[in-house]
């Protein structure tokens, strides 16, 4: 199974954000041991690296925190076409649209995210961290 991570994953795992840490953080080690592959955005990518940054005030901890998350998840690149998709999908949150058209284009089975009604226009099945891991383990 191929699945987009929304930032918001990725962050609640670096950042050890609760009440969704300890989820966002199984969906990593279940990564690690090959239960799925897990997908970013090359755009999420300037996200991730600004809100470490800030948090860590250091530009080598932010560098190497994403040097290790393109180790651990498939980095897919995000191309005109999906912009231009995007603009006019009837996903309201610009961000989410592209990343919505990526993870279409690129043939993936769900996103996983927990902002789900976020995506409810999406094309393909959305699901939150908890149910997701669940699907993993049945």
């Amino acid at each position: 199974m191929r699945a987009m991570l929304d930032t918001n994953i990725i962050v609640d795992a670096l950042q050890d954000r609760e009440p969704w840490a300890e989820a966002a953080k199984q969906i990593f080690r279940e990564a690690a041991m090959g239960r799925f592959s897990g997908c970013i955005t090359a755009k999420a990518c300037a996200d991730i690296h600004y809100l470490v940054h800030r948090c860590t005030h250091s530009e080598a901890e932010a560098r190497n925190t994403l040097g290790k998350l393109f180790t651990l998840f498939e980095l897919l690149d995000t191309t005109a076409a999906d912009c231009q998709r995007a603009l006019i999908s009837e996903t309201k949150d610009f961000e989410d649209a592209i990343m919505i058209e990526t993870a279409r284009r690129e043939g993936l089975d769900c996103i996983v995210t927990r902002n789900a009604r976020d995506f409810s226009h999406a094309p393909l099945k959305v699901i939150e961290p908890e149910a997701f891991l669940k699907t993993l383990n049945a």
